[in-house]
């Protein structure tokens, strides 16, 4: 049998810049009492802005959530500029993640004796904000 010929081997390149890892800051909110659906319309907005713009977006939201969304993003911005020593004129929302929480359960009474569920969702809420570069 014929011998395949040898790949040479390429040398990996260690010269090469390595990335800076990317700096950021993040602030949590845990229970935001509205459904994860309705707070997801509003971080939708606010998604790859910058923190200028989203807090004024959502001052002029009519969006009842907003205001504790607003409460969070101005943490992150707070976290970014006190901890992380980051410009806040650069800083942009890198991610506003919604996830779920707990569930309140009600039953309100009903005729004849039944009881219908009422589900009351809670919602969390991620936001992570990072420097644009120069």
């Amino acid at each position: 049998m014929a011998q395949a010929a040898k790949k040479p081997k390429v040398e990996k390149e260690a010269h090469k810049a390595a990335k800076a890892p990317v700096a950021e800051a993040r602030a949590y909110a845990k229970y935001i009492r509205s459904s994860p659906r309705k707070l997801n319309l509003v971080a939708q907005m606010i998604r790859g802005k910058s923190a200028a713009r989203a807090l004024t977006d959502l001052d002029f939201s009519t969006r009842r959530i907003a205001i504790d969304v607003k409460k969070v993003l101005q943490s992150a911005v707070a976290n970014a500029e006190n901890n992380h020593n980051m410009d806040v004129d650069r800083l942009y929302v890198a991610e506003a993640t919604v996830g779920r929480a707990v569930k309140m359960r009600r039953f309100m009474a009903r005729a004849r004796g039944r009881g219908a569920p009422i589900v009351k969702e809670f919602s969390r809420l991620t936001i992570v904000v990072r420097e644009r570069q120069a």
